[in-house]
Formats: structure tokens, C-alpha cells, sequence
């Protein structure tokens, strides 16, 4: 099984579209780890709720357990300083909350933009070189059969017509030298259709 083209002018090509798919899948990486930098961003404020809510917090319960112990009143100044300090924890939550949605959101993006556009490169690019490989393996395994130079000679046959005017021409025509087996004629045929896959004789 062959990965590339025996032929210099299709190896080439196939080359160069291995290389634009390589270079098309990194820039489509690239371009989906700097979007989702670009979304966790917003979840700067959350940071800032959390960090905002939790230092609020932890100052308020200081303040109570402080007031807990201001004889007589301490109990009742404590209280509303939990309370205080609760909605503080909540404020924490929110952040937390906000940075977690941010953070599923810009991992369902980056995977959404990676995920797709490779997938259509690979159909563009993959999909045309598995079907080459193919019919290279086949070609080449009907040339070494038995009879096999013949099939690809009369394949050439019936192909298109513009290639063939470029093989020279015996007296009676290509179909005619064909029909009567001159090894010149096949060879040459077959030779046509070998390099048409991309193979040499």
C-alpha cells in the first residue's frame, strides 16, 4: 500500500495538500485555544464576586465571634454579623458559579471549533487520499495479474480520449494494436493508466 504517488507531479501535490491540512488543522487549534482565552475573561467578575464574597465573609464572622464576647449583648451582635457574613458566602457562590458556567462554556467552544472544521478538512483532504490509495492498490495489483496489462491497456481505451493522443500510433489505430495484442500498444496503454494513478511500469 502506497501512501504517495510514484510520479513527481501528483507526489507533489499530494504533499502540498498534506502539508495546507497540517497547517489548516494547527491554525484552527490555534484559533480555538485563543477564543476561548478570549471567554474566560468573563470570568473575571466572578473571580472577583468570590474573592470579594469570601474576604467579606471571613471579616464579618471575625467581627461576630469579636462581638460574641461583649458581656451581655455579645449573642445579639453576633447574629446579624453571620447574617452578614452568609450573604458574603452567597456572593462566593455566585462567583464560583459564574467562573464554573464561563469555564463549560469556553470548553464546549474550544471543542466545537476544533472539533468541526477538522473534521471538514479531514473530509476534504482524507477522504480523496484514502480512495487514491485504493485505486493505486488495485491498479497495481490488476498489473501484476495475469492478463493484467491488458485490462489496463483496454481500461485506457476506454477512458478518456485526449491522453491517448499523445502515445504513438501504429498503423490501424491504438484499438486496433490493442485488438491484436502488439506489446508496443499495451504497453504504452497500460503505462498511460498507470501513470494516470499515480504509479510507474
Amino acid at each position: 500500500m502506497r501512501l504517495y504517488a510514484q510520479t513527481p507531479a501528483r507526489r507533489s501535490r499530494q504533499l502540498l495538500a498534506d502539508l495546507i491540512a497540517l497547517f489548516l488543522i494547527v491554525l484552527t487549534v490555534k484559533f480555538a485555544l485563543a477564543v476561548r482565552d478570549a471567554i474566560l475573561t468573563l470570568a473575571e467578575p466572578g473571580r472577583q464576586a468570590q474573592s470579594a464574597g469570601d474576604s467579606l465573609a471571613s471579616h464579618l464572622n471575625d467581627a461576630g465571634d469579636a462581638a460574641s464576647k461583649v458581656p451581655l449583648v455579645g449573642d445579639s451582635l453576633k447574629k446579624p454579623l453571620q447574617s452578614a457574613g452568609e450573604a458574603g458566602t452567597s456572593l462566593s457562590d455566585a462567583g464560583q458559579s459564574l467562573q464554573d458556567t464561563v469555564g463549560q462554556l469556553a470548553d464546549l467552544t474550544t471543542l466545537a471549533l476544533i472539533v468541526l472544521p477538522t473534521v471538514l478538512i479531514l473530509l476534504v483532504w482524507l477522504v480523496p487520499r484514502l480512495l487514491w490509495i485504493r485505486r493505486s492498490a488495485s491498479t497495481r495489483r490488476l498489473l501484476d495479474s495475469p492478463g493484467g496489462a491488458d485490462l489496463l491497456a483496454l481500461r485506457a481505451l476506454t477512458g478518456p480520449r485526449r491522453p491517448l493522443a499523445a502515445l504513438p500510433q501504429p498503423a490501424g489505430g491504438l484499438a486496433d494494436g490493442w485488438r491484436r495484442g502488439d506489446p508496443d500498444v499495451v504497453a504504452d496503454l497500460s503505462t498511460l493508466m498507470l501513470r494516470r494513478a499515480g504509479l510507474r511500469p
